[in-house]
């Protein structure tokens, strides 16, 4: 062979050597950027799906929410409904009661059904948890439970800085304090 010739094959070979060194990098670059567009689709479809559950969770809560409100807001309106209508004989008595005083003429009879009522209603009262405070004359001023309207000179000295009289009865509704006893503490 002539010198000129293997040179030429030379550079003919290392140009093919070249050209395949190019060609597989090439598939490399392109089966890395598959390998890559096939991650970022992936990730693509895993926020959407994050996002759609986040959308729906978020409208779930706020629908809960929305309900709930709506739930108090009926409780709120609806709450007193089976006191009041519990309350409704009470009612009728009375009413009754102001007939029949119209044309009595015996005050004891007026007293009697005056008492029943009293009583039905007490009772009616008690049955929804309603309890009155225990006597509170002689006993120290407590003001988580009494409020004091006035203070006046102490009859006997062990009255001082305690309740010498008791103005309106306190209440409890299932061991909470609905109204405080108004109480006149001696000084």
């Amino acid at each position: 062979m002539i010198p000129e010739e293997k040179n030429e094959q030379k550079d003919f070979q290392t140009e093919n050597a070249d050209q395949e060194t190019v060609t597989s990098e090439g598939k490399e670059n392109t089966e890395g950027t598959s390998q890559g567009a096939n991650e970022v689709e992936t990730l693509k479809k895993e926020n959407e799906e994050l996002k759609d559950k986040y959308l729906r969770l978020y409208s779930e809560f706020d629908n809960f929410r929305r309900r709930t409100s709506k739930e108090r807001v009926e409780l709120l309106k609806t709450a007193g409904e089976d006191v009041l209508t519990s309350l409704l004989p009470v009612l009728d008595d009375f009413e009754r009661a102001s007939v029949s005083m119209a044309k009595a003429t015996e005050v004891s009879a007026i007293k009697e059904g005056v008492s029943l009522i009293h009583n039905k209603i007490y009772k009616t009262l008690e049955q929804k948890g309603l309890k009155v405070m225990e006597d509170q004359r002689g006993k120290e001023f407590n003001s988580e439970i009494h409020e004091a309207i006035t203070q006046i000179p102490a009859p006997t000295p062990d009255l001082k800085g305690k309740i010498v009289d008791v103005v309106e009865n306190g209440y409890y509704l299932n061991e909470k304090v609905v109204r405080f006893a108004k109480v006149v503490i001696g000084a």
